[in-house]
């Protein structure tokens, strides 16, 4: 969602262009093309990959599925590929100038690395890991205020990359890292009587569908390399297609009409909103929940279609540009500020409030600074929106051991949890900080904001309180699933089912913005791809 369960997006870019328009908050600024270097040539940060098309025609390139071919050695291939015809017409795999390759019902690639005509050296400065592109395009901002050219990065999780001389921020850590790259992989078609390496992007159209993960998917498809030696399968589909893939995956098909409505609106504006997300890789959003979930267009009702339909070409405007359009599954009766979920500068148009009827309002003295707010919060809930949401208060425990492995996963040592407490909170009552002690000397462990959550998998939400269970074993009692920021997705089915319009829905979780259509700023020019 952006996520149901997890984050959205920060920086409003609209369409992939040079220039190109770009939000943050309520200010925009103008992202011109970097000056060229005069003298040496500069050390590229990466192997480049083209743009996108712009997003203007509303056609959105979706990925799939990502770092295909990663981990390919000489001689051994990464897991192969393998792409079916839903119907009786074949697949046509085409090279990018549109020559068709190969028709056949099934195609099989696996991967091979070939050398380069000309090996390339690359450098940069490395910010990260982070647990989301909010957090990482926060520290890219501090270096581009600076003049830096920085970039979100996805090569496995979220980084910040920036050219070798960029200088140090204050408080982050970096890492400097440069190679010869003089191998890449290529995708290599299999057939009966051997394989045939292939170059450059490919296409792939599907007359009657493709069939992806129990579903089918209309495309047309393209395998193209990215910017960390891999490839992307991605759909190249148009926006209101696309919503018809996400609406009923994240809300629900079966939920009221002004619900589905207002689900409609916030996909289609957080779509356009982030479509610069993926630009590094060439293409712009993912299909899982660093984005919005994306599966099979067909599982949309005809309420889902008509919700679409209703609401064409609508989106939440602040100052005249799409916002910001987070929404998650339930608050727990309480809506959460921008910056209690992401490091990232607050946004006028959410909230920390008590999100139910005026005697829940009542029932609440906000902010909640302290365990025994939180606690009381936690107990009680008749009168917030969206109380029936099986996550509206939730408990979970975590051993020692438990706490231990997930650290390790998190590249914090092996040292054992001893005690846990929490550090600080937001004015929602949402834990920002989380510190755990450890034996042997280790230097306690402080988790932040969407790292919480990140670490520690199992909790549905940072909005909890936690307490020792003897020795060894801590108990989190805590309310809502996501993150809490924008429309509850509980909140909004409780809200429709009571006869509100999916405007007021949206007013009542977005105050102060519009609904409206957006148009591309006049003379953008659209950077293509090949």
């Amino acid at each position: 969602m952006p996520l149901s369960c997890s984050g959205a997006v920060l920086r409003a870019v609209p369409w992939i262009c040079l220039p190109a328009w770009v939000a943050s908050g309520c200010q925009a600024q103008v992202i011109h093309p970097p000056a060229p270097q005069s003298g040496a040539l500069a050390v590229p940060t990466h192997r480049g990959v083209p743009l996108p098309p712009s997003a203007k025609n509303s056609v959105l390139w979706v990925s799939l599925d990502d770092h295909l071919g990663a981990g390919t050695l000489e001689g051994r291939s990464a897991p192969l590929v393998t792409l079916v015809s839903a119907g009786t017409a074949p697949l046509q795999l085409k090279d990018q100038d549109g020559n068709v390759l190969l028709s056949s019902d099934r195609l099989r690639f696996s991967w091979r690395r070939v050398p380069l005509q000309e090996s390339l050296d690359v450098a940069r400065r490395v910010a990260g890991p982070f647990a989301s592109f909010e957090s990482a395009d926060r520290i890219a901002e501090r270096w581009r205020d600076q003049g830096v050219k920085a970039q979100v990065a996805h090569p496995g999780d979220w980084e910040v990359w920036a050219s070798a001389d960029a200088p140090d921020l204050a408080e982050v850590p970096l890492r400097d890292v440069s190679e010869r790259i003089s191998t890449v992989v290529m995708p290599v078609l299999e057939g009966p009587t051997g394989g045939r390496t292939l170059k450059g992007s490919l296409r792939v159209d599907a007359p009657d569908g493709m069939r992806w993960k129990g579903g089918v998917l209309r495309g047309p498809f393209r395998l193209q390399p990215d910017a960390y030696g891999s490839w992307t399968l991605l759909e190249k589909l148009p926006l209101e297609r696309y919503l018809e893939g996400v609406v009923p995956h994240e809300i629900g098909a079966g939920s009221p009409a002004a619900a589905l409505q207002a689900q409609a609106v916030l996909a289609r504006t957080w779509a356009l909103a982030n479509s610069h997300r993926f630009a590094l890789d060439g293409y712009h959003l993912c299909s899982d929940t660093q984005c919005q979930v994306y599966s099979d267009p067909r599982l949309a009702s005809p309420a889902v279609r008509e919700a679409i339909r209703a609401t064409s070409g609508e989106v939440l405007l602040w100052n005249g540009l799409p916002i910001h359009a987070v929404y998650h599954a339930s608050n727990g009766g309480v809506s959460a500020h921008a910056e209690e979920a992401w490091a990232m500068e607050p946004l006028p148009y959410v909230q920390v409030q008590a999100d139910g009827v005026s005697a829940w309002g009542q029932s609440i003295s906000l902010p909640l600074r302290g365990t025994q707010d939180v606690q009381s919060l936690l107990n009680g809930g008749s009168g917030a929106y969206g109380a029936s949401h099986p996550r509206f208060r939730w408990s979970r425990v975590y051993t020692a051991g438990q706490l231990a492995q997930a650290l390790v996963a998190a590249g914090q040592g092996d040292a054992a949890p001893t005690s846990m407490h929490v550090q600080k909170r937001g004015p929602s009552g949402r834990v920002l900080a989380l510190e755990i002690d450890r034996d042997r000397g280790a230097a306690p462990v402080v988790l932040k904001l969407d790292a919480i959550r990140r670490t520690l998998s199992r909790l549905p939400s940072t909005l909890f309180v936690v307490e020792a269970e003897g020795m060894g074993v801590w108990r989190f009692q805590g309310g809502g699933f996501g993150h809490g920021v924008g429309l509850s997705q509980a909140g909004a089915i409780d809200l429709a089912d009571r006869g509100w319009s999916a405007q007021r829905i949206l007013q009542h979780y977005y105050p102060g913005t519009q609904l409206g259509r957006f148009s591309v700023p006049a003379g953008s020019a659209a950077a293509e791809a090949p």
